[in-house]
């Protein structure tokens, strides 16, 4: 790592996973020229307000190097960024692109969080994701930054895609959901929840995003969208 990066990213995995999810995303954004921080951080362990401490040890000296700094999501990720963000936005903050985040909350985390099991696997973070709204997430003032998400639309859990969460969704998080008030762009993709991560149109829409602060148009997707 040079003293000065031009371009830095942070990636923050979504909850119960891991930096190995985003590693394909990161490979891709090294090759385009981006420094990465790929973040491993206790998302089951800690409700939001104290992984923000958690990580913004590691954030910080990255971002002090960088002349651009964005972040990149999947699902909680992109929540754990906007409460970070809130308490600790980097002066050269640039661009934030969002995989699948449940902005409006989670129907699955509505249908389950009070069972022992979930409680028991996903802990206190996984407890705040519900439609009801993150209690502390009230508080969270709209993006004046750029923010690109992208939702996706297929599914391969025909049990929560049918009978819990609004169609259409990705298994785990409605399009509509997905919404953030502010937002800069929203494009819809043909992925999973988790695939969105593997998915080679929502790494190119993303690196599109980071340099252009829009994402791809073309002939063959411009239906999709949704913004």
């Amino acid at each position: 790592m040079t003293d000065t990066l031009s371009s830095g990213v942070v990636l923050l995995h979504g909850l119960a996973k891991t930096p190995r999810s985003f590693r394909r995303m990161e490979r891709a954004l090294q090759k385009e020229g981006f420094a990465t921080l790929n973040l491993a951080y206790p998302s089951r362990k800690y409700p939001l307000e104290v992984l923000v401490e958690n990580v913004h040890t590691a954030i910080h000296p990255f971002a002090m190097q960088t002349d651009a700094l964005h972040f990149v999501t999947h699902s909680m990720g992109g929540l754990l960024a906007q409460f970070y963000l809130a308490r600790y936005r980097p002066i050269r903050l640039h661009r934030v692109v969002m995989l699948g985040p449940p902005n409006g909350g989670s129907e699955v985390t509505d249908f389950l969080k009070e069972t022992a099991p979930y409680r028991a696997f996903y802990g206190p973070a996984g407890h705040q994701l519900g439609t009801s709204r993150l209690q502390s997430s009230e508080r969270l003032p709209l993006p004046d930054y750029s923010v690109g998400i992208i939702a996706g639309n297929k599914t391969i859990d025909p049990i929560s895609s049918f009978f819990i969460v609004p169609q259409p969704n990705d298994g785990r998080v409605s399009v509509k959901s997905t919404r953030l008030k502010g937002m800069s762009d929203h494009i819809v993709l043909g992925a999973t929840h988790s695939g969105l991560l593997r998915h080679q149109s929502a790494i190119n829409q993303t690196l599109s995003f980071l340099r252009d602060g829009q994402f791809l148009r073309t002939a063959i997707d411009s239906h999709l969208r949704s913004f």
